[in-house]
């Protein structure tokens, strides 16, 4: 049995409900990353687009992320301003024990994913796992049971594959 780890952030509970069927589906945690601070709709428009296009990172809870024991690691982020948000930027700068781990990433946005997908691919092998395939959910496709179905036999394939 392959132990799978989903890593979010979720503003609208959109993401959230994305990574819930997943862990539905395939089995494992889910470790939901929360900003500290808060943001409201319109600092999230401003303050939290500003600080996602300039790749910072907010402090998160947790403030360390240990996926040692974990097979497979699963990102899911919204979408803000082209990037991942700075949750995501923080969740990933605070895992331990990555190295060598196979991850998928999914973003779910409304307008374009723009860098999103490439940029976390390349924050999460400088922690040194490998990305092993990803998907971006658009407006209104999160209900969309076959992408939700695509993502698990990602999922599936990667414990198979580890096995």
């Amino acid at each position: 049995m392959m132990n799978v780890c989903y890593i979010f952030h979720s503003y609208s509970g959109i993401t959230r409900r994305v990574a819930e069927r997943l862990r539905a589906a395939c089995g494992g945690d889910c470790i939901e990353i929360v900003p500290r601070q808060r943001y409201s709709v319109l600092s999230a428009y401003t303050l939290g687009c500003m600080r996602a296009r300039n790749r910072e990172c907010d402090p998160i809870d947790p403030e360390v992320i240990d996926v040692s024991g974990y097979d497979l690691i699963v990102i899911g982020t919204p979408v803000w301003a082209f990037r991942a948000t700075p949750a995501i930027n923080a969740a990933i700068a605070a895992l331990k024990g990555a190295e060598g781990k196979n991850a998928l990433v999914f973003a779910t946005c409304g307008g374009k994913p723009g860098e999103t997908i490439p940029l976390v691919r390349e924050a999460l092998e400088g922690k040194g796992a490998r990305v092993i395939g990803e998907k971006v959910f658009m407006k209104g496709e999160v209900e969309d049971q076959k992408k939700i179905d695509d993502l698990a036999r990602m999922v599936r394939e990667a414990g198979e594959a580890a096995r």
